[in-house]
């Protein structure tokens, strides 16, 4: 297999793929009763188009060398990346139970030496950019026609570093790096534009030389229309998707939680949730 699943004709669609997703996070995060369940079901929808609509990769194989990079910037939404990863058959299903346990590979933070498909490891926020820029600016000189597309969450563009290597993208015409900014609007000490204010956020990018496209995170025809313009020839520019989400998305008793940055679900709950979710699909 040398591409995404997705080109088979009895592929499942990319809701069903988002819906699994999000199972698969809830299921782990009944492991260990707690977790970033509200930022992996927000995202859900921007993963099942990232891994079977736009991504060239081979599950078989997590480091073969005309892959397309998937960067995960944001550590802690490891549980997200871990939920794509089964689903697209790089990560066997059975891993799904030992998460966050001892001598697992999927630590609760991302580590890119534990876990097949991590390309980096994640904690300190504002760094997968850089890095991204730098494999991106890598694989131009080696005249690469892989992408780089780096995840992100909105709380990193409190970070300087970001808008260092924004800048940096911007200067070498990066037009195979691909930033998606999940902007999610909660951060732990609260509602991110009132931690600081980021907004108007496509002008700052723009300004930074960046193509912008702003579009419903979990809107996935939205999405695949996005994809397809950032990777489609234009103009030597680096791409950016900002992707407006909804926390917790698709279990409406979790979407109501004021502080959902870190949810500690209580353990009769896991099976509500799991159970709103499946009634979700069937609707």
């Amino acid at each position: 297999m040398e591409a995404r699943t997705t080109t088979l004709a009895n592929a499942p669609s990319l809701e069903e793929r988002a819906y699994r997703i999000r199972r698969n996070a809830l299921r782990m995060g009944e492991v260990q009763g707690q977790g970033y369940i509200a930022q992996a079901l927000g995202v859900a929808d921007v993963l099942a188009v990232s891994y079977f609509h736009a991504l060239r990769y081979r599950p078989e194989d997590p480091y073969w060398k005309e892959r397309d990079r998937f960067l995960l910037s944001i550590g802690h939404y490891a549980i997200a990346l871990y939920s794509v990863l089964i689903e697209a058959g790089v990560i066997p299903a059975e891993e799904l139970e030992t998460y966050g346990t001892d001598d697992s590979r999927l630590p609760m933070s991302g580590m890119a030496s534990y876990t097949p498909g991590m390309e980096i490891s994640g904690g300190s926020l504002g760094l997968g950019l850089g890095i991204a820029v730098g494999m991106a600016l890598g694989l131009k000189r080696k005249q690469s026609d892989r992408f780089v597309y780096n995840l992100m969450s909105d709380g990193e563009l409190d970070e300087g570093p970001t808008w260092e290597a924004a800048m940096s993208a911007g200067h070498w015409t990066l037009d195979n790096l691909i930033c998606l900014v999940d902007v999610n609007r909660m951060q732990a000490d609260g509602p991110s534009t009132g931690v600081l204010n980021f907004e108007p956020l496509a002008p700052k990018w723009e300004a930074f030389g960046w193509h912008v496209q702003r579009v419903d995170g979990n809107d996935i025809p939205a999405l695949v229309r996005a994809f397809d313009v950032a990777r489609a020839p234009g103009e030597a520019k680096p791409r950016v998707i900002i992707c407006d989400t909804k926390m917790a998305k698709g279990v409406p008793f979790l979407e109501a939680r004021d502080r959902s940055h870190f949810l500690r679900v209580e353990q009769h709950e896991w099976a509500q949730a799991i159970k709103a979710l499946d009634e979700g699909r069937k609707a």
